[in-house]
């Protein structure tokens, strides 16, 4: 009990710091409509989610998380600015390691603000780091925006640029892909053998959910994705670099800057990248020994795309995250069914601050 009263103090003490800077308490439901959070990360969440039927609601989950039922509310009843945060615990199963536990408390920040979105970025970063002021935490940031302006200026199909668009949470298959659209791997035997062939359907009857149509519209798409040219080699590296940077923000930039001259669809990301070192050095942050990771953040729920951050106790690899956050723009212009509020928000784990406050 020591430790849960000790974990709820930890609580109390940061979600009053979130309060005093002008953040409304908000409570959610424990249980959420599991088909919300389907439709926006597909089945992959049900892996790692508490799942259960009720007879009224129909599906419901666990909370995973707060950021998609508190958006939910702040697209339906406010209008921004807005600022919230709010407590509790969420439940995520840990098949990969089983040490660590299946429901654990959040405090959470999070701003609505369209008027300023790059000092809101850098508000809440900073905000989270007063927060976890004494507990020599390594924070490392990164930018989804930067990395989806590099795909989307690829010199490739709408169809292959939204196939890695919704696998760069899933570096192995963005990578498998990449290496395909690239001609670096060749097509397996049984798919050339398959689109080889005239009636490729003719004669075979269709098991499974898809119906013959979708199969025949399927096959239409690989035949078709197999004709075009395979992505530039050089467009490859300059992207396979981005995802490589880890170094401190300003040689990040700089590095940057100069794969824009070859890929200028990543010039206004790097653009607001400077923005927002800028923007934190005004907050108070010592932007010079800030870590960027191009590829940083990429297993995390699917909702960032542009900035994201954590702090980390390297002196406890055992333990993960101390907090996490990033901003989630295209979330609320899902949750809002077309209305989008630039948003940005992070969470801490009370628990962890306290385990590290006793070693301090």
């Amino acid at each position: 009990m020591t430790g849960l009263r000790q974990t709820n103090e930890e609580a109390r003490r940061i979600r009053a710091i979130f309060e005093a800077q002008g953040a409304q308490v908000v409570e959610t439901d424990i249980l959420q409509p599991a088909d919300t959070l389907l439709d926006l990360y597909g089945e992959d969440i049900r892996a790692r989610a508490y799942v259960t039927d009720d007879s009224l609601r129909g599906e419901l989950m666990l909370r995973p998380d707060f950021t998609v039922p508190v958006v939910q509310w702040h697209m339906e009843t406010n209008a921004e600015p807005a600022r919230y945060t709010y407590s509790g615990k969420v439940f995520r199963m840990q098949e990969d390691d089983p040490s660590r536990p299946n429901e654990y408390v959040q405090v959470g920040y999070e701003v609505f603000d369209g008027q300023a979105p790059i000092h809101a970025d850098a508000e809440v970063f900073a905000l989270i780091a007063r927060a976890l002021d004494g507990l020599n935490l390594r924070a490392a940031t990164g930018d989804y925006g930067i990395l989806t302006a590099a795909v989307q200026g690829l010199n490739t199909t709408d169809v292959r640029k939204s196939a890695l668009m919704r696998h760069i949470w899933r570096p192995r298959r963005f990578r498998s892909l990449l290496d395909r659209f690239g001609g670096r791997t060749p097509v397996p035997a049984a798919r050339a053998a398959l689109l080889a062939t005239a009636e490729p359907l003719s004669g075979v009857t269709v098991l499974g959910l898809r119906s013959e149509a979708e199969v025949a519209a399927r096959i239409d798409t690989l035949r078709h994705d197999a004709a075009q040219p395979p992505i530039a080699s050089e467009q490859i590296a300059l992207l396979e670099e981005i995802l490589a940077l880890r170094e401190t923000c300003p040689n990040v930039l700089g590095h940057l800057r100069d794969i824009a001259v070859d890929m200028p669809a990543i010039s206004a990301a790097v653009t607001r990248f400077a923005r927002r070192l800028e923007a934190l050095s005004a907050a108070g942050i010592d932007v010079d020994s800030l870590e960027f990771e191009g590829n940083f953040g990429r297993t995390s729920l699917e909702y960032y795309d542009g900035f994201v951050f954590g702090f980390y106790a390297d002196a406890r690899p055992d333990l993960p995250a101390v907090a996490t956050g990033g901003r989630y723009d295209a979330l609320t212009r899902v949750l809002g069914r077309g209305r989008s509020v630039p948003a940005v928000g992070a969470v801490i784990r009370p628990e962890l601050v306290v385990a590290l406050r006793g070693q301090v």
